[in-house]
């Protein structure tokens, strides 16, 4: 008896009961917004990683954000908690692009003003800042950009430097540019934005690599499309 009482003391808080549209209609808008983020991000974006995939990840983090405000807004004791809860939060992924982390910002903040019950401002914030996102994008775009991001991870460095990727590319007709360079004593990674016309030359590339370093790992993020 006792525990059915406590169970409809929990599940049947008038308060809760009364704020439950509220709170059902913020998430939902949370999940639009972050759809709609997520367009934005694939569509203007200018990182080297995935953007499709990495974009998946906002309408959790809006909803999710949206979910915890809504929660602790109305209680100090809860947003002490919740302080507490993520100090003890390690992230082992590591946001190598300034954009990445931009748009990440963007989308808590989303979440932020969902939660904290300004939906309109969240809105109109947010229609602003993606129509400045989309003119930058259309002002800054070049024609023609190459159609491969190359990324090269090479153990023991010196076996393999950016000064002989770069003679690798020009060897086998690719135009490309560095982008991006992490070298320790026992590791190189470098990104390029690469143009290969064809996919023998790139074969090629793989090799004459290898052949300076055989551990060599190189990975290749393609969205136009190689000829034959």
């Amino acid at each position: 008896m006792q525990i059915n009482q406590t169970l409809h003391e929990l599940l049947w808080n008038p308060t809760d009961l009364a704020s439950l549209p509220s709170l059902a209609l913020r998430l939902i808008m949370a999940a639009m917004l972050g759809v709609l983020l997520g367009h934005a991000y694939v569509r203007f974006g200018q990182t080297l990683s995935n953007r499709q995939v990495f974009a998946r990840n906002f309408v959790v983090l809006i909803v999710t954000t949206t979910l915890i405000i809504s929660i602790v807004r109305s209680s100090v004791a809860l947003s002490l908690g919740l302080v507490g809860a993520l100090s003890i939060v390690r992230f082992r992924a590591a946001i190598k692009e300034p954009e990445e982390l931009a748009f990440l910002f963007l989308a808590i903040s989303i979440g932020l003003g969902l939660g904290a019950g300004a939906a309109l401002s969240t809105i109109v914030a947010l229609v602003l800042i993606l129509g400045l996102i989309a003119i930058r994008g259309l002002l800054y775009r070049r024609p023609g950009p190459p159609n491969l991001y190359l990324t090269v991870t090479s153990p023991g460095a010196g076996s393999l430097d950016a000064t002989h990727i770069m003679a690798a590319l020009a060897e086998f007709g690719a135009q490309g540019s560095l982008k991006r360079l992490d070298q320790t004593p026992d590791q190189l990674e470098a990104a390029f934005v690469v143009d290969f016309k064809e996919v023998g030359r790139l074969e090629q590339f793989n090799q004459r690599l290898r052949e300076l370093n055989p551990l060599v790992r190189i990975s290749c993020l393609d969205d136009r499309g190689m000829g034959v």
